[in-house]
Parts: C-alpha cells; structure tokens; sequence
C-alpha cells in the first residue's frame, strides 16, 4: 500500500503514530484513543476512538489501508470511531472501497459489539447494497477473538502479542499489545493501574506508549467518582516506576485522563513530567495527536505537521 508523502518507510523499523491521545471528554486537540502501528507491509491500527476516521485522512491514509484493528477493551472511548471507520471505509474512493472483510482481533466478547453494529447500521448496508452496489465482503468482520495471553497475528515477520492488564475489577476483559518485527519492539499499554504483567511483556521494548490519570488535589471533593476514576488507571509516578524497571529507548505518554472541573484546571504537560521523574530519568515525552514515531537503532520523534 502507498505510504502518504510525509513517511519514509523503514526496511526493518516500526513506525508509530499516535492518531487520538485523549479520554471520553469531547476535545479538539486530544481526540479519542487510537494509535497507528506500521510494520513491513502491513497497518495495524490499536484501537478506534473519536475521531479516527479524520485523524486517519489527515495524516494522508485511505481508510480501507488498516490491515487489521486491534480493540484493548470494551470501554466506549475506544470503541466509539469504530463504526464510522468500518461503514466510511466501505464507501466509494478516493477514501473508502475496503472490498475483503474487516479484520478484527480483540478479546472474547467483541463478537457481540460488532453483531450489534451490523444490526444497528442494516438499513444503511442494504441500502447502499443495491443504491451504489458496494462490494458485500467490505461491510464483513474477519474476527479472531482471544481469552488469555499470547500471539494474537504473526505474519511477515510482525508479531502482536496481547497481555492482560488490570483496569479494575469490574472492567475486563482490558489488555494491552507488544508489536516485534526486525529486531524493533513497542508496547501499548491499553488502559491499566500499575500492573507487573504490563512490565513483564515491556521488557527489551524500544518504546512503551502508556496512558496515565491526574487530577489536583481540589478535584477530589468536586465529584465521589473522580477518585475512582484515578483509581481505574496509572499515576505519574506509578508510570515513572513502570518505565524505570522496563528500560526503554523512549516512554511516552498517550490517552491522557487529566480530570478538571471549572475551579481546578487539569493538570499541566510539565507537571505530569515533573511528577514522572520522581522514579524515572529516561526519555520522556507527552503525546500529541499526530505524533509519529519511527523505530530503529534509534527513535525519532516528528510532531504535526510534518
């Protein structure tokens, strides 16, 4: 598939970029949780919240290019650009005409979400079916569905292994995913707490993508719930723990959960640095939407535009 003109293919690297870095609040700068991996001739997208879709065509790719899409969890954010990509993507070109089956792999019970989309979206199908006589195999799923740890896709060198994390004791199945080829590795790690698992299956890797959650002090007594929000993911500190045992050429920081109300605004890039470097002093970033990352003896780090 043809890369846009921005992107210089790598012969045996990773490229990465971070398509949405933000929570289930609705923001023109951090949309949904989506992260584009790039490996040999194929690419993965992991995860597909708001926005994907335009994300996608803003960094220049068709959306029938996605070879595969892995979901982490079931948690609406980042499932919610998931049906606009699979109907847009079917669409006549110059962005769409997907022809073979979506392929999907996520956890046991993915299944029913995408029953459930087909059903929900049937009178558009049948529609455009006979309206504009779309290809019947683009509007498929391809799905493998797991249950435990392990491989999930191994072809051409690429290998994707999913980990189970620990987002709390009501939220599972919640995973996240270890991409390898050429010698080159990056872990995403889906929504988590502090989790030993997610530092087992991080360790050797080139680059570890994790999320993190801060509020201030006064956010506490705003809302019950913002401490049980905190309480479903990792803190600054938590993570600088993580990235300090695993070792990374670069740690950095995506879908961002930073609680604020109109009295206590969310914490700041620098603060969540600064609170990070009490048990971490490697590389460090914040992610941005659009951030690309390119994988090799060393990682190189663009932001948009390129």
């Amino acid at each position: 598939m043809a890369l846009p003109p921005h992107v210089v293919a790598q012969e045996q690297g990773i490229d990465v970029t971070l398509l949405g870095t933000g929570d289930p609040v609705p923001r023109v700068d951090r949309f949904g949780p989506a992260i584009l991996v790039e490996a040999a001739e194929y690419q993965l997208l992991f995860d597909a919240g708001r926005g994907v879709t335009q994300r996608l065509v803003q960094s220049g790719y068709s959306l029938s290019d996605i070879d595969v899409v892995f979901i982490t969890h079931f948690h609406s954010d980042h499932l919610s650009g998931l049906p606009d990509l699979w109907l847009s993507g079917w669409l006549p070109p110059p962005w769409g005409q997907r022809s073979e089956p979506m392929r999907m792999v996520g956890p046991e019970g993915l299944s029913n979400i995408l029953d459930g989309f087909r059903q929900a979206f049937d009178p558009d199908i049948q529609i455009r079916l006979v309206d504009e006589q779309l290809p019947p195999r683009g509007i498929e799923f391809d799905l493998r569905e797991y249950s435990e740890d392990g491989v999930v896709f191994d072809e051409e060198g690429v290998t994707v292994t999913a980990f189970a994390v620990d987002h709390g004791q009501y939220i599972k199945p919640s995973y996240g995913y270890r991409v390898d080829y050429g010698g080159r590795s990056v872990v995403l790690s889906g929504d988590t707490r502090f989790d030993e698992n997610l530092i087992e299956a991080a360790r050797g890797a080139d680059v570890i993508i994790h999320e993190v959650a801060a509020a201030r002090e006064e956010m506490l007594a705003f809302d019950e719930r913002i401490q049980l929000i905190l309480d479903h993911h990792t803190t600054p500190e938590e993570a600088g723990i993580v990235f300090d045992r695993v070792s990374p050429k670069l740690a950095l920081y995506s879908h961002l959960t930073l609680l604020s109300s109109p009295d206590s605004p969310e914490v700041t890039v620098e603060e969540l640095i600064q609170r990070t470097r009490t048990n971490y002093s490697g590389r460090l970033l914040v992610g941005e939407d659009l951030m690309r990352l390119e994988i090799g003896e060393s990682v190189s780090v663009y932001r948009f535009p390129y």
